[in-house]
């Protein structure tokens, strides 16, 4: 439990690190705006030159009593842990002001919604949370059944408002586009980059294609049992999860067996559990054996 616990508490840290980079690196310098907190931070800093880290951190206080309050201890303790980082890594990181590597100022806002995803999708990644709208929204939801996306996305709205009244139209329109890239981005990284593929087959042979895909592509499968609505024939569906470079193999060696086989693919973000991630050599011996015997 401790070796999890800092491994998870490295990887908030590494994230809001990435995040803080990705703030002082291309947003700052390009006079952008994120979300949140930090993005009321941004503003107050282009007007005052007050530190981006200790604003966040102390915009989060009332933030994080409510959340102590009407959410509970454990969900507000890792939420004070989180923010307390980034709010020392938006300090920390505030030199690479001075090392702007862009003067486009749509490059910066691309590439600080990229590195800003990534540094927040592992937070997120790590069962972390940096505060800001993200308490609001958890609020929102418990006691109003308010989505939290729709909550963060109004309060931003409200933020962009404000930030294209005070600096102007164009750095409120090229942190949308931050925003979003930055929110893809996030999604990519909590979800998974390593993309597979769920096949399901139905067919009057499902032991032949559930063999073949075993002995040829060495990837669990799993039968499940469904009836035909039309015929209400019992029959078993076939599930097998392969690399995108494995469906056209799984298509011709199906349709081979059984060319009145019926199929759905399914893209799946991540996948984990033995035949899956795991080499499929183990499943090939147990396969061998089970045939052998």
């Amino acid at each position: 439990m401790i070796c999890h616990r800092g491994l998870r508490y490295a990887g908030i840290t590494l994230g809001c690190l990435i995040a803080s980079c990705s703030i002082n690196l291309f947003l700052v310098p390009s006079h952008l705006l994120t979300g949140g907190a930090t993005g009321i931070a941004i503003i107050v800093y282009y007007l005052t030159g007050l530190p981006i880290g200790l604003q966040t951190f102390a915009y989060n206080i009332p933030l994080l009593a409510a959340a102590w309050r009407l959410m509970g201890r454990r969900y507000t303790a890792d939420i004070i842990i989180g923010t307390g980082i980034f709010s020392a890594c938006l300090d920390i990181t505030r030199f690479l002001n001075a090392y702007a590597p862009l003067n486009d100022y749509m490059l910066a806002a691309i590439f600080g919604g990229v590195f800003n995803g990534i540094g927040y999708g592992l937070v997120f990644r790590m069962n972390g949370s940096t505060g800001g709208f993200d308490i609001i929204g958890a609020i929102m939801k418990k006691y109003y059944s308010f989505g939290m996306g729709g909550v963060i996305f109004a309060f931003n709205c409200v933020l962009m408002c404000v930030s294209a009244f005070l600096l102007g139209v164009a750095p409120a329109m090229l942190t949308l586009i931050c925003m979003y890239v930055n929110g893809t981005i996030t999604d990519k990284v909590v979800a998974g980059f390593q993309r597979r593929k769920a096949v399901l087959i139905v067919s009057n042979q499902a032991d032949a294609v559930a063999d073949a895909i075993l002995s040829e592509l060495g990837r669990g499968v799993t039968f499940l049992h469904g009836q035909g609505g039309f015929t209400h024939m019992e029959r078993d569906v076939v599930m097998a999860v392969v690399n995108l470079t494995q469906i056209a193999k799984v298509k011709l060696m199906t349709h081979a067996i059984d060319p009145t086989a019926f199929m759905i693919i399914i893209s799946a973000n991540e996948v984990e559990g033995p035949g899956f991630t795991l080499p499929g050599k183990k499943i090939l011996d147990k396969f061998d054996e089970k045939r052998d015997g």
